[in-house]
């Protein structure tokens, strides 16, 4: 099985030839349901690629999405429009007391069972003039609930006069679209507060108004009404008109939150323009990263695709100068791509070799077995059928080793590394050459460190140990008679160095490397013809590399420099 054969014996290398192709003048058949339904997938993806790809959507949807989400939490501003109601609840506070204060001290007359009055027409004058420049609803209630003043009906010399003006509205159809976009988008915005509605009432007195209620009874009051007339807020204050300590009836003022709603409208504004400019560099970025991402993407799969059932080697797009993930998906399925190219040369070339070497025998045993047929004489038809059973015997040790080498890859790659001790089995198997060896054959030393760290490798144990007996094989297969063959083996730095010296003609130096090439055949002088396959060094690389280790071929010379033996050195990573 290990051997090194003595010369080279020449192989065939398989040239692909070019054939006609026999249907090609002939009715192009219907294709199979498979291959329809392969062209109609390869026909979709063609035509996503003419659109947005799913990926750069999805991409385009979270950004928008966390984008809209930050938005919408802007413009909800409930926290803000709390605020802006109240300072406007202080400001009709602030307006209420003075009012109240200019009526107190205007507005009443002393009564002559020494109490205080409060006169309605000086009232409704002194609300006239104080009402006027603040755009609030003032009602005035007497100290028994009754209403006596209303700015909204309030009579003078030239009628009735209305407090505040509509607000004017927007001219344009566009502006008008926009202002309806914005009242249906602020009327779906979640409220924080839920404020009770306001009812009117044809004849309204203080009972109706709790707030009036209070001031009547000397404290201050205000309420947040909903008014689904107006579609928005109503806030009204109400403070006791007091003289001496004495309360002579409430002032109500009451506006509307159309001044709030014009701030919040105008900060939603604000948001809104910053929104777009963002949501646009967003959209843009979007697509400028989904592009980044999703067009090397395509690349790498329209090569893998076209690489697919080909013969012809295509090449995979280069993106490693990217640094990033794409850079190392584009590295792993280039090298990837390299080591199915390789192995497919290393099939091929392996399946060329078995071939040739399969068909040596074969033909030796087809001749022999022709001419025994036709022989008649019993000597010459014995000396036949000894040439059969050598080349079965070789074809069984050839198809064996053929077939060993052929699943080491899988079994190498599917078993688990455990500690090999070197040493000890170095000594095992001088221990068996020992016991095996006959009358002249080649002595085995073992030279092994006699202190210090065991000699332990992770690897496959009856792996490791063909290995060794490959070479010892090889060596004893050179070796003179009563020769001798050295084994040693030493730390070397990480790794364990073992070498195999023997006293043999040793290696022409242009055949160091091709040695290891599988069914490199060189025979020692007087060994049978095809008693070795010439894989056993082969595979003896093929099981080192598969440990992350080295093995190599040198001749040993003496100080003349003639070459004095062969050196085989095999290095294996040490275990931690």
């Amino acid at each position: 099985m290990p051997i090194l054969p003595k010369s080279r014996r020449c192989t065939a290398s398989g040239t692909a030839t070019a054939t006609a192709d026999p249907e090609a003048s002939a009715p192009r058949p219907v294709a199979p349901p498979e291959a329809r339904s392969q062209e109609r997938a390869r026909l979709r993806r063609w035509a996503r690629r003419r659109t947005i790809s799913p990926l750069t959507r999805r991409i385009l949807a979270v950004n928008v999405l966390a984008l809209a989400i930050l938005a919408g939490g802007f413009l909800y501003l409930g926290k803000y429009q709390t605020s802006l109601l109240g300072q406007q609840i202080e400001s009709l506070k602030t307006q209420g007391e003075i009012f109240a204060a200019a009526l107190g001290e205007g507005a009443v007359l002393d009564s002559p069972d020494g109490s205080e009055v409060l006169l309605p027409d000086l009232a409704r004058q002194m609300m006239r003039r104080l009402v006027q420049p603040t755009h609030t609803r003032a009602r005035l209630f007497d100290r028994q609930g009754r209403i006596i003043a209303d700015s909204r009906a309030l009579r003078s010399l030239d009628g009735v006069i209305r407090a505040g003006a509509p607000a004017p509205q927007p001219h344009g159809a566009l502006l008008r679209l926009f202002d309806r976009l914005y009242a249906w988008i602020a009327a779906r915005l979640p409220h924080r507060t839920r404020y009770p509605v306001y009812h009117a009432s044809l004849s309204p007195r203080a009972e109706d108004f709790a707030e009036v209620v209070q001031a009547l009874h000397g404290k201050e009051a205000s309420a947040v009404l909903s008014d689904p007339q107006k579609g928005g807020l109503m806030i009204r204050v109400a403070v006791p008109i007091q003289r001496y300590g004495q309360v002579l009836g409430a002032v109500m003022l009451s506006t509307g939150s159309d001044e709030i709603q014009a701030e919040l409208r105008t900060v939603r504004l604000e948001l809104l323009k910053i929104f777009a400019a963002a949501l646009a560099v967003t959209v843009l970025l979007s697509f400028y990263l989904a592009g980044t991402i999703v067009r090397p993407i395509r690349r790498l799969a329209a090569a893998a695709a076209r690489a697919r059932g080909r013969r012809a080697r295509v090449e995979i797009p280069d993106f490693t100068g990217r640094g990033d993930e794409i850079g190392d998906l584009s590295g792993a399925l280039r090298e990837m791509t390299d080591a199915l190219w390789q192995r497919m040369s290393a099939i091929e070339s392996f399946a060329a070799d078995v071939a040739h070497e399969i068909k040596n025998p074969l033909s030796s045993l087809r001749s022999a077995v022709e001419t025994a047929t036709r022989i008649e004489d019993a000597h010459k038809q014995r000396r036949l059928m000894a040439i059969i059973l050598d080349d079965v015997q070789r074809l069984d040790r050839l198809i064996t080793d053929i077939s060993d080498a052929s699943r080491l890859d899988a079994e190498l790659s599917r078993i688990e590394l455990e500690p090999v001790d070197i040493a000890a089995m170095l000594r095992a198997l001088v221990d068996v050459h020992e016991a095996a060896g006959g009358e002249g054959a080649p002595r085995l030393v073992l030279d092994l460190p006699e202190r210090g760290r065991a000699l332990c490798v992770p690897g496959i144990e009856t792996r490791l140990s063909q290995v060794f007996r490959n070479v010892i094989a090889n060596a004893v297969s050179f070796s003179p008679p009563d020769g001798e063959i050295r084994l040693t083996a030493r730390h070397d730095g990480r790794a364990v160095l073992v070498t195999v010296e023997d006293q043999g003609p040793g290696i022409p130096e242009e055949k160091l490397t091709a040695i290891f090439d599988r069914f490199y055949t060189e025979r020692p002088l007087g060994e049978k013809f095809g008693t070795h396959s010439g894989l056993g060094l082969s595979i003896s690389k093929q099981i080192v590399e598969a440990h992350r280790g080295m093995i190599w071929a040198e001749n040993r010379k003496d100080a003349g420099g003639a070459v004095i033996g062969a050196r085989f050195c095999i290095r294996l990573p040490a275990g931690s």
